[in-house]
């Protein structure tokens, strides 16, 4: 799939929103991918994992584990890993940390893929990175849906991403005239206990 057909899927189910966002991150943007929209939709949800699956295995070859960060990351992990024929989990946040529970866990050995929706900053990676540390097993690298960041972002290993963007975002305190003149919205997910 290419960046279009990606974002082509994303316009299908209403999830690329224009006007003024506040992103997880705390920057602001006149772009918001509201992926859940995407990812209530089985069938749009299995095209886009899929094509990322392939690009996963030819470049990690076998996948164990695809591990992500709750709350964005659980639907899409859990098709990527059935796509890849392997187990999905989650971490969650603890006092403010993500940490894997329910039960989760990883053997010796076993191949870890980080996966996330949407990357931008990268923070919920390293810290689904962290998370990992506590745990036995190999991360051989990283996945997500749509790196925002269109390859900046410092995710702590190897990313692959299905589409790679540049849509702009600013700092809060550095609004261009036009988007400091409309109402902010945060519709993301970061904080939710």
């Amino acid at each position: 799939m290419t960046n279009d057909d990606v974002l082509n899927v994303f316009r299908e189910a209403g999830a690329l929103l224009e006007g003024h966002f506040i992103l997880s991150s705390g920057r602001r943007s006149p772009v918001f991918l509201q992926k859940a929209l995407v990812f209530s939709q089985p069938d749009l949800s299995e095209k886009l994992c899929k094509a990322l699956a392939d690009k996963l295995t030819a470049e990690f070859g076998k996948i164990d584990v695809v591990a992500g960060p709750a709350v964005g990351g659980i639907i899409p992990g859990y098709e990527l890993a059935r796509q890849l024929g392997a187990r999905s989990i989650f971490a969650e946040r603890v006092d403010g940390q993500l940490q894997f529970r329910r039960g989760f866990s990883i053997a010796e050995g076993e191949r870890v893929l980080i996966e996330e929706d949407i990357v931008t900053t990268g923070l919920s990676f390293r810290e689904t990175v962290e998370a990992l540390d506590a745990l036995p097993g190999d991360v051989v690298g990283g996945a997500c849906i749509i790196d925002r960041s269109n390859g900046r972002a410092d995710v702590g290993c190897k990313l692959i991403s299905l589409a790679a963007v540049d849509f702009p975002d600013y700092d809060p305190n550095d609004l261009p005239p036009d988007l400091a003149a409309m109402e902010a919205v945060k519709p993301g997910s970061r904080g939710l206990a």
